[in-house]
């Protein structure tokens, strides 16, 4: 069986709002389920791709700020 992870992913949250996605990410989140790291993995590959050089930047930096 092979299953495209990024495809499902994108076809379950086509369509939602803002406010649904939000929900979509913070559920992720708080559960701390290693089973909902793909998913929020295609979500960050979508800003990635739509994002400008600054805003790249400035993802980049916040996340290596959390990580110190």
């Amino acid at each position: 069986m092979d299953i495209n992870i990024r495809q499902a992913v994108l076809q379950n949250v086509s369509g939602s709002s803002e406010e649904e996605i939000t929900a979509t990410i913070e559920d992720a989140i708080s559960r701390k389920e290693e089973k909902m790291l793909p998913g929020l993995g295609v979500l960050l590959e979508v800003y990635w791709n739509e994002a400008e050089e600054q805003k790249r930047n400035e993802l980049v930096q916040s996340i290596t700020q959390g990580l110190s």
